[in-house]
């Protein structure tokens, strides 16, 4: 009974979807807080901010390849290897669109699928200006709260836009691989995520 009970909190702990906002972390005030706390300092000049070990903010590529990062980066994104077919779709119809994306450094769905993300935009061409990142704390709260514009339960969420509108989403894993499923997203056929109705 003692293991059963320490394996389904584990199982908890571990899940990227959803958590309670009540949690007694000073993650949870960092990113709320409007008080002159000196809690998180952030630096203007850069994109990313690094908080109790975890990307919060928003961030680019050249993050994940760091040493904190890199090793689950690094051989996710070398062991990546796509469809050719569901890529051919993707090239053809990608620079249609921008992406905003969320994913937290913590998150094992993120760990695995965030080097699958990049790999696909770098083989398909994507222009990265078009590519918005954000890592978000345990909360899935990010340093300016831009997770409650976009809805944000999950991570990874990948979203695309059209003309500033979305136009669908992938959220935590594949449907079928996550380079079929942008292919059909991309491509304007029928997609609903993993957790749409």
């Amino acid at each position: 009974m003692k293991i059963s009970l320490y394996l389904l909190s584990f199982a908890f702990l571990a899940s990227c979807g959803n958590t309670s906002k009540t949690t007694n972390t000073t993650e949870s005030t960092t990113s709320t807080s409007t008080s002159s706390s000196s809690e998180v300092a952030i630096d203007t000049e850069t994109k990313s901010n690094m908080q109790q070990g975890m990307l919060v903010g928003e961030f680019d590529k050249t993050d994940l390849e760091q040493e904190a990062f890199s090793k689950w980066f690094n051989q996710g994104y070398t062991e990546f290897n796509p469809s050719a077919e569901a890529m051919a779709t993707i090239k053809e119809n990608i620079s249609d669109y921008e992406i905003i994306a969320f994913m937290g450094t913590w998150c094992p769905d993120s760990r695995r699928e965030t080097p699958k993300v990049f790999k696909i935009l770098d083989e398909a061409g994507y222009d990265m200006s078009k590519l918005t990142f954000y890592g978000v704390n345990r909360q899935k709260t990010t340093t300016d709260n831009i997770e409650k514009e976009f809805d944000l339960n999950r991570v990874p969420t990948v979203i695309f836009l059209k003309d500033g509108k979305e136009v669908n989403r992938f959220v935590e894993y594949p449907r079928e691989s996550i380079e079929e499923d942008f292919a059909k997203i991309v491509s304007g056929e029928e997609y609903k995520n993993s957790y749409a109705d």
